[in-house]
């Protein structure tokens, strides 16, 4: 990727419903450049899909939290297995240093929270983990 790519790619994230034109005008080229480079990067899969973006108030779900989680000997993909089980877990990453997954998790109220860290917390082969509720997202 060039900086024309990045340049590309940070206008979609800004707005992934940018016409082809007004990215040519953005970016100062051709609108076949645009069409071409997006046509190679969603062929080679650096692109992989546009989406939509909520405001978070429009989400049933509005209380999100980040779980670290540290698992037991090499026990990992059997956790794996059993938070992806979890209707409240909306992602999961592995990590390496302190702690060996991150889930992304989210509930309608902090009651539903409190029920899924008690649920998540016994998992056989998690041996801790640290939960931190996201208060507010700033664009990057």
């Amino acid at each position: 990727m060039d900086p024309t790519d990045r340049q590309l790619i940070s206008l979609l994230r800004d707005n992934a419903r940018f016409s082809v034109a007004a990215l040519a005008k953005a970016l100062h080229v051709a609108r076949g450049t645009v069409q071409n480079r997006l046509a190679r990067m969603e062929q080679d899969g650096t692109i992989v899909g546009y989406t939509v973006k909520l405001k978070p108030q429009a989400e049933d779900q509005r209380i999100r939290a980040l779980m670290t989680v540290a698992v037991e000997g090499n026990r990992t993909d059997e956790v794996l297995r059993a938070l992806r089980g979890d209707p409240a877990v909306c992602a999961l990453h592995s990590t390496n240093g302190r702690w060996d997954i991150v889930a992304e998790l989210r509930s309608d109220s902090l009651e539903g929270v409190d029920k899924v860290l008690s649920r998540i917390r016994l998992i056989d082969g998690i041996s801790n983990t640290e939960t931190s509720l996201l208060l507010s997202t700033h664009k990057f």
